[in-house]
């Protein structure tokens, strides 16, 4: 899905600024997933970079300053774009984009180290919210500049904001799950999890499993979509339901401590 982005960003937007925002966003979300919170932090801040040198790309007519040479005033340019003509520019352009960015910047910038006063790390919180941000940013610039079918271009946003397993790792479509203790049912859901509104096919999903639990499969996926409802079979795909869903979360099987327990 990187490439495709990528590629399809840049016909409309600069080719390197696009890089830079995709190689942030991807890092912000690889050390939040495995627990680097204030890492992903300051890729927030990365990410930030790269898309005000957009906002100015797209507003001044194809210019932005280099790469390399620090933004100079990033709240004139934010009052800059709110100044736009509202006929000439969208909204998220002018207003929604430049203020969630201003956000995640100052949770880098004056957060850092700091702790609350009731000893309450606020780095979880901090990372969950500049993920959030920043994965609504890149959607909208998706949405707003794609060169795609509008349903290709919903799928792509889609499979950006959807809900993400941290305790699964994506080898080129192979879905591993990074945790050996799971039963044959929990595995399942985790990788439907993932898999959000796409599904999987059984044969995907038996292609995934420890080989040890194939032989319990077929009963393990009849008794989650017809005794639990935590999935939902249409014929030919499973997938995961709300019951589901709020399962995973309230079991915590996604959660990036669930790698730091492995022995």
């Amino acid at each position: 899905m990187r490439s495709l982005i990528e590629s399809q960003l840049s016909i409309k937007l600069d080719a390197k600024l696009v890089h830079e925002l995709l190689e942030a966003h991807g890092e912000a979300k690889r050390n939040y997933y495995l627990g680097g919170f204030r890492l992903a932090a300051v890729e927030g801040g990365r990410f930030c970079e790269a898309a005000f040198r957009l906002l100015e790309f797209i507003s001044k007519g194809g210019s932005f300053t280099p790469l390399g040479k620090s933004l100079a005033n990033t709240d004139k340019l934010i009052q800059d774009l709110a100044n736009l003509s509202s006929s000439s520019f969208n909204d998220s352009i002018r207003l929604h984009i430049p203020r969630s960015l201003r956000l995640v910047y100052d949770i880098r910038n004056k957060r850092d180290t700091a702790h609350l006063a009731d000893g309450i790390d606020p780095n979880l919180q901090d990372a969950t919210l500049v993920v959030g941000v920043i994965d609504w940013v890149l959607a909208e610039f998706i949405r707003l500049y794609h060169n795609v079918p509008a349903n290709d271009a919903s799928r792509i946003v889609d499979g950006i904001v959807k809900r993400s397993a941290p305790v699964i790792q994506d080898f080129s479509g192979f879905l591993k799950v990074l945790n050996p203790k799971l039963q044959v049912g929990e595995h399942c859901l985790v990788l439907l999890y993932q898999r959000g509104e796409e599904g999987a096919l059984y044969s995907e999903i038996e292609g995934w499993v420890r080989p040890k639990m194939r032989k319990n499969l077929r009963r393990a996926l009849y008794t989650l979509v017809n005794e639990k409802d935590f999935l939902h079979f249409d014929g030919t795909r499973y997938f995961i339901t709300r019951s589901g869903e709020m399962y995973v979360e309230a079991k915590s099987l996604i959660s990036p401590e669930q790698l730091a327990k492995q022995p």
